[in-house]
């Protein structure tokens, strides 16, 4: 048994999944994955499902009935890792832009050196972003910047997505309040977690842009994610007053 668990969501990530796993299971530390798959239509979940013949004890599959959004899967992989003992719960990308080797980088930061929330940083020790045009790398860091006017939280990488939980902290925030579903669902749960007085520590990663298949994002999410972030803030605010 192992005490951390690796969730991935994907949507169409059939040239990816079957790699990305073998490379997790791959390190030298045990990791369990749990995939939760939105009805892909190129059979990604059919994939997961011949890849447990062979990880029958490691890798799980959560299905969905339709397209949902990153939010709402990773809520439902962190309700499945807390209905079991994980103690360290993981977000993950299935197209390798997450580095399966900083895994235990931040597994080490928050399981031996004590932080409650540590993350894959793009930006805190300069732009650590391979593979993106000028155009992309300006949005994010410019967004990040932004993030931190607003909320004043102290992270440069609020809208990332390579994070280490420890269980006490998705136990502290109620899952079914949080609303966002793209970019802004990274930076609510980092902020309803600095709210609380939970350690946010950032580990320097290197970011690659995916080579297979196709990227999710679009115009919503980036707009959800500037909108979003003065609605976290007002209300917070008010629950202050």
């Amino acid at each position: 048994m192992s005490d951390a668990l690796v969730i991935i969501p994907t949507y169409n990530e059939i040239e990816n999944i079957e790699s990305i796993i073998r490379a997790i299971f791959s390190q030298d530390k045990a990791y369990h994955i749990l995939v939760v798959d939105d009805k892909s239509p190129d059979y990604t979940g059919k994939k997961v499902k011949q890849l447990q013949t062979e990880f029958s004890n490691s890798l799980f599959l959560l299905e969905r009935k339709g397209k949902k959004g990153l939010g709402s899967a990773y809520i439902e992989g962190f309700k499945w890792a807390l209905e079991r003992s994980y103690s360290y719960i993981f977000e993950m990308d299935a197209d390798f832009s997450h580095n399966p080797k900083d895994l235990i980088k931040l597994y080490e930061a928050c399981a031996i050196n004590g932080a409650d929330i540590s993350v894959g940083s793009r930006y805190v020790k300069g732009i650590t972003v391979v593979n993106w045009p000028m155009s992309r790398i300006l949005l994010s860091y410019g967004a990040s910047k932004y993030v931190r006017m607003i909320t004043g939280m102290t992270i440069n990488d609020s809208t990332a997505g390579f994070i280490c939980y420890k269980r006490e902290v998705l136990e502290s925030i109620d899952l079914n309040k949080i609303k966002f579903v793209g970019y802004a669902f990274q930076i609510e749960m980092k902020f309803k977690a600095y709210k609380k007085g939970f350690t946010i520590v950032e580990i320097p990663v290197i970011f690659k842009d995916r080579t297979q298949g196709k990227s999710k994002m679009s115009g919503s999410i980036i707009s959800e994610a500037v909108f979003g972030v003065i609605s976290l803030k007002l209300k917070s605010l008010f629950a202050k007053s």
